[in-house]
Order: C-alpha cells, then structure tokens, then sequence
C-alpha cells in the first residue's frame, strides 16, 4: 500500500475556489484502477500542540495499492484538466510518499 500526504498552499482568498475545483476532480479519481482512497482536509482548530495551522494549506491523503497506480494516476487526462483549472489558485505542492513499515 502507497500513502501520500500531499500538501497544496493556495493562494489567499481562494480557497473555497480550489476546493470546489479539487471535489469535481474527485470522483474521477475514485474510479482509477489501484486507488482505496483519496480526500482534501483542512486544519482544525484544537489548541493541542503543536500543531501548526494554515488557513491556505489543502491537505490530500491518498491510499494507493501500488507505486505504478499512484503514476498512473499522476499520468491521467482528468489530472491534467485539474491541473490546468487550478494553475493560477496553487502556489506550491509537495508530496510525501510512504510505505507501512
């Protein structure tokens, strides 16, 4: 199983904007062959720390059955509309990759 944590920071003021574009793309990604799970978070308040809160920052968590689905999907049109549709919303991604140890 592959996990991934990616994280997006939007663009101030554009949130609900990005979110609304990302759950239109999530359906399609449900569908693609290897993937058990794909959802956007965003920080809760809790006052535990500590934690560091970011009213900007999307939190995808992804489940993968394999390294060569998770590519695939990276690969696939519908992620290439998404991309394009949130080019100017998104200021930075990065991702964390993992594997149960």
């Amino acid at each position: 199983m592959i996990n991934v944590i990616a994280s997006i920071q939007v663009k101030p003021g554009r949130l609900a904007e990005f979110i609304e574009i990302f759950k239109a793309n999530v359906p399609l990604v449900l569908e693609e062959d290897g993937c058990v799970d794909y959802q956007p978070t965003i920080d809760v308040p809790t006052n535990l720390p500590p934690q560091a809160m970011d009213e900007n920052m999307v939190t995808i968590l992804e489940k993968w059955r394999t390294l060569e689905a998770l590519q695939a999907h990276l690969a696939a049109p519908h992620m290439a509309t998404y991309k394009e549709n949130v080019k100017n919303i998104v200021e930075k991604v990065s991702l964390k990759i993992l594997q149960a140890v």
